[in-house]
């Protein structure tokens, strides 16, 4: 009906502790991107309350919410984002300029190497996008994704195009930020990746109705 609200998210009671590697599904339309978009502060609740790190986040200016996304949260994104033009290297580095880092170009080269060795990318620093394969590119994509050195990273099926291999091994990075002490939020609809992270989130309809444990 015309003028008709439209709440992607209904009545959602939801705790991640630091340090989680947690999984949402959920059918298309469930809510599961709105909730990441929500995490990230990459758009507003209509009502309600979300405290990042104790934090309200509804009492924080747009510049306080702009500036507390860019160095506390990274994001990984299924179409990867990367930009054709700029070399592996290059694109890590961008990164720098979103999240207000303000570490001379020398200082951050060094990291976004560091960073690409951990990934297992230390090969391809002078590749562009299109010479790397999909697995390869998401890979770089946590890569940049890390160089702000955030506590929470959010995943959006950050698999989705990759084959089994590469997926997995996408998985297992995100596994290790993880157990290094970051928080992953993973929004995927393959559940059997989900069953591989410590709680799977399952919304139906804008409500979470389970939010059980897994057998990791």
């Amino acid at each position: 009906m015309p003028g008709e609200d439209v709440h992607a998210l209904r009545q959602i009671t939801l705790e991640i502790d630091a340090g989680e590697c947690v999984s949402i599904v959920g059918s298309s339309g469930s809510g599961k991107t709105t909730l990441l978009y929500l995490l990230g502060l990459l758009t507003d609740p209509s009502r309600g309350e979300y405290r990042f790190d104790g934090a309200a986040v509804e009492d924080l200016g747009d510049r306080e919410r702009s500036a507390l996304r860019g160095r506390e949260i990274g994001f990984v994104f299924q179409s990867f984002h990367l930009l054709p033009q700029l070399s592996v290297l290059d694109n890590v580095r961008l990164a720098a300029r979103y999240a207000g880092l303000g570490e001379g170009v020398g200082a951050l080269q060094a990291r976004s190497r560091k960073l690409l060795e951990k990934v297992g990318l230390a090969h391809r620093l002078q590749h562009r996008p299109r010479e790397l394969s999909g697995g390869e590119m998401q890979r770089v994509a946590i890569a940049r994704a890390l160089l702000s050195e955030p506590s929470v990273i959010l995943a959006d099926e950050p698999t989705g195009n990759l084959d089994d291999t590469n997926g997995d091994r996408v998985f297992g990075l995100l596994q290790e930020l993880s157990d290094d002490g970051k928080t992953v939020v993973i929004v995927t609809h393959d559940l059997a990746l989900a069953s591989k992270t410590g709680r799977m989130i399952s919304l139906k309809d804008g409500e979470v109705v389970d939010g059980s444990l897994t057998a990791a």
